[in-house]
């Protein structure tokens, strides 16, 4: 396996996650070495958590359940991306949408 460096966010790399079928960003979660082994063998998608200090299940409470379709590392081995299967309602993040990027934010200078 190539190995993720972990070392360089104090034991975290950043974990994108996509929507295997259509490209969809859903979500960007952070993993130990321990939740990329977990993900790796079980084929369900393991996040470290911050704020509780402790590994999750995405879904393990909720059925939104993200199944592993590939896994793959970026040229500097720092982040992960992740592509899934959806399980359950398709409901990814925790406010109830299918992805956690809906926030817009303004973007000045740009086309016109």
């Amino acid at each position: 396996m190539t190995e993720i460096a972990f070392d360089k966010m104090r034991g975290l790399a950043p974990a994108i996650v996509q929507d295997a079928a259509s490209g969809e960003v859903l979500m960007l979660g952070f993993m130990n070495r321990e939740a990329l082994e977990r993900t790796l063998s079980s084929g369900f998608v393991t996040f470290f958590s911050r704020t509780r200090n402790q590994l999750w299940t995405k879904g393990e409470t909720s059925g939104n359940r993200l199944q592993l379709v590939s896994a793959a590392t970026d040229c500097d081995r720092d982040t992960v991306l992740l592509r899934v299967r959806v399980l359950g309602d398709g409901v990814v993040c925790h406010t109830g949408t299918r992805s956690c990027f809906t926030e817009a934010l303004p973007v000045n200078g740009g086309p016109r």
